[in-house]
């Protein structure tokens, strides 16, 4: 048997308005409420579990979506439209750039509870330079 990843749970201040912030930038659906949780569901079925947690509570963490080039854009635009602040590089040292790390097109960007978001339109290794 090969073991999948189901769900995690993603501590958040408001565990509504982080998970329709990811929603609305990715394009998912936000799930119905189920118990303290608020979910989002990816596309290959791992669902992130928001739950409301005090602000002393949070451990920063880091979430990775793999999108296509035409999500990407989406998503992209979205960011930009919002004025979020976004990044080429995971310490956030180059603010207002993308990478093109692995062949594709990648960025950073902040969760309302402090969480390091990356989408990335190409799998870490996936790019044999030539």
């Amino acid at each position: 048997m090969s073991a999948e990843l189901n769900h995690t749970i993603v501590h958040a201040r408001d565990n509504r308005e982080s998970a329709e912030f990811l929603a609305h930038i990715l394009d998912l659906s936000v799930g119905a409420t189920w118990g303290p949780f608020v979910p989002v569901a990816t596309g290959n079925g791992v669902t992130l579990d928001f739950a409301a947690v005090p602000l002393e509570s949070i451990t920063v963490q880091h979430y990775a979506f793999l999108v296509s080039d035409e999500e990407f854009d989406t998503a992209f635009a979205r960011i930009e439209r919002a004025g979020i602040a976004y990044y080429a590089d995971p310490h956030l040292k180059q603010p207002g750039e993308i990478n093109h790390n692995h062949g594709g097109r990648g960025l950073y960007f902040m969760d309302p509870a402090g969480h390091g978001m990356e989408i990335i339109t190409r799998p870490y290794g996936s790019h044999s330079p030539s």
